[in-house]
């Protein structure tokens, strides 16, 4: 009986040994990039992911806003579908009614109409009371056109009314893909942002936000102690209007507050929530976005800057505070933070704007 035999491997040659050991780093490129382990992230200093972040925030806050932007328009448009839809209910049930006061009437003519106008007069007891009677059936009869004319009017307004409320219906359905798309945006920063601050060691994580506040004090000329220490009633004094001393009170009342993207108090605030909800304390309806906000009031130079006026920043725009004096202000900075009183230096400022 044959024995089999393995062949024996023999050893690869130099170019035969680079070949497979090239092949074989090949697929273990390919293994780890398809399980998605295989690519290491670059090493960011903690300055570079604090920029990374920091930019990350600024477009989550622009997103914010047009989050907030859409969700007024959306409540708008809402409440006038709701009006239009009570007034079109308040029309047609006014319209039932006239098609019923005409369908008695014309029931009636129907059956009196059995026996001819001459003949119920020869028939008559009392002609001259006829007579009366087909005088008042043809004032009537005037009142009838009237009132036909009438439904046929109001038929015209009930579809009007129909037009309206279904362009408001498509407004609606707009904004509502509007906050949809804004909504994903702000999710989709935020949690890049969370990701990145999570690379970091926890000691960098919690000294990310003390340096940026500390190196933006220092060049404002105010110490990072300093920052919460401004008394309110010192800002208040200082404030062009009783309105303005109002809204700066409820602002300091509001210190600690967390930051929500979206909410407007009375115990969570984004930036434009929090100056609209200290506005409202004081009797001032202001627009929900900082882009409308800035245009709300007199525009200020920085120079000419009192306690009360609103502050914005950056180009789009985005964010606002209200100024408390002393080159500071009190704000709802970004998620995972509180209001707090921070210099003007902490953000490139765009303008401001005084509103009572």
């Amino acid at each position: 009986m044959a024995v089999h035999r393995r062949p024996g491997q023999r050893p690869l040659s130099g170019n035969r040994a680079r070949t497979v050991v090239t092949i074989a780093l090949a697929g273990a490129a390919n293994a780890t990039g398809f399980n998605g382990t295989g690519h290491a992230e670059p090493q960011l200093t903690p300055a570079e992911v604090r920029a990374k972040v920091n930019k990350l925030y600024e477009q989550a806050e622009v997103a914010t806003e047009q989050y907030n932007g859409a969700k007024e328009g959306a409540d708008k448009a809402r409440e006038r579908l709701e009006g239009l839809r009570d007034e079109a209910a308040r029309r047609t049930q006014e319209l039932n009614s006239a098609r019923e006061k005409l369908g008695s009437v014309a029931a009636a003519q129907y059956r009196g109409d059995g026996i001819a106008p001459a003949v119920q007069l020869a028939l008559s007891d009392d002609p001259d009371a006829y007579l009366d009677g087909v005088a008042f059936a043809e004032r009537t009869g005037s009142r009838q056109v009237s009132d036909v004319a009438n439904v046929r009017k109001q038929l015209r307004q009930i579809e009007r009314l129909r037009g309206a409320a279904h362009i408001e219906l498509s407004r609606l359905a707009s904004r509502q893909a509007d906050l949809k798309r804004h909504r994903g945006t702000i999710t989709g920063k935020l949690g890049e942002a969370r990701r990145l601050l999570a690379r970091l060691p926890e000691g960098a994580r919690a000294g990310l936000d003390a340096a940026r506040g500390a190196g933006h004090a220092s060049r404002s000329g105010a110490s990072a102690h300093d920052l919460g220490t401004l008394p309110a009633a010192s800002s208040t004094a200082r404030a062009p209007s009783s309105r303005a001393a109002a809204a700066l009170s409820y602002a300091y009342g509001k210190l600690g507050s967390p930051y929500v993207w979206g909410a407007t108090g009375p115990n969570a605030f984004d930036c434009s929530g929090l100056t609209q909800a200290a506005y409202r304390a004081a009797g001032v309806s202001l627009p929900r976005t900082t882009y409308t906000q800035i245009g709300a009031g007199q525009r200020v130079a920085r120079s000419q800057l009192l306690p009360g006026d609103l502050v914005f920043f950056y180009s789009g725009i985005s964010h606002v505070g209200i100024y408390v004096g002393n080159g500071q202000m009190i704000h709802a900075p970004r998620p995972g933070t509180q209001v707090r009183m921070a210099p003007l230096d902490e953000m490139p400022f765009t303008g401001a704007t005084r509103v009572a």
